[in-house]
């Protein structure tokens, strides 16, 4: 068997309301994990929102649409340096579903490490 990626154990940690784990709105979290494509990301709730990013360590990619709300509404923004809503007024399920429409093609898993990766850096 496998073992855990570092995206794995945030989810997992999350989900089961571990005390070391970061905090977010439930309904939310829930929804976005039953999304294949979020669940492969690194999660990152903070400060009302739920993020993800490419890779598991500060700094962070910053690059995908993201979710604010709770269990009852939702809104979905662009990525911080597009700006701009994408959805309002939705479901938890909705949100996350958006956030999916809005991944760019070559968006995978999460790797293990900061921003940008290792292979796309300079020099």
């Amino acid at each position: 068997m496998a073992e855990e990626t570092v995206a794995e154990k945030t989810w997992r940690g999350m989900l089961e309301g571990r005390p070391d784990a970061r905090r977010g709105e439930p309904a939310v979290i829930a929804a976005a994990y039953a999304e294949p494509r979020l669940r492969a990301l690194y999660p990152f709730p903070s400060h009302g929102a739920l993020t993800f990013h490419r890779n598991t360590q500060d700094p962070w990619s910053n690059d995908l649409p993201y979710i604010v709300g709770d269990a009852q509404s939702c809104i979905v923004y662009a990525p911080l340096h597009v700006g701009g809503m994408l959805g309002q007024s939705l479901t938890p399920r909705e949100a996350a579903a958006l956030v999916v429409a809005h991944l760019p093609d070559d968006c995978g898993a999460a790797f293990e490490g900061p921003w940008p990766p290792q292979d796309r850096r300079a020099g």
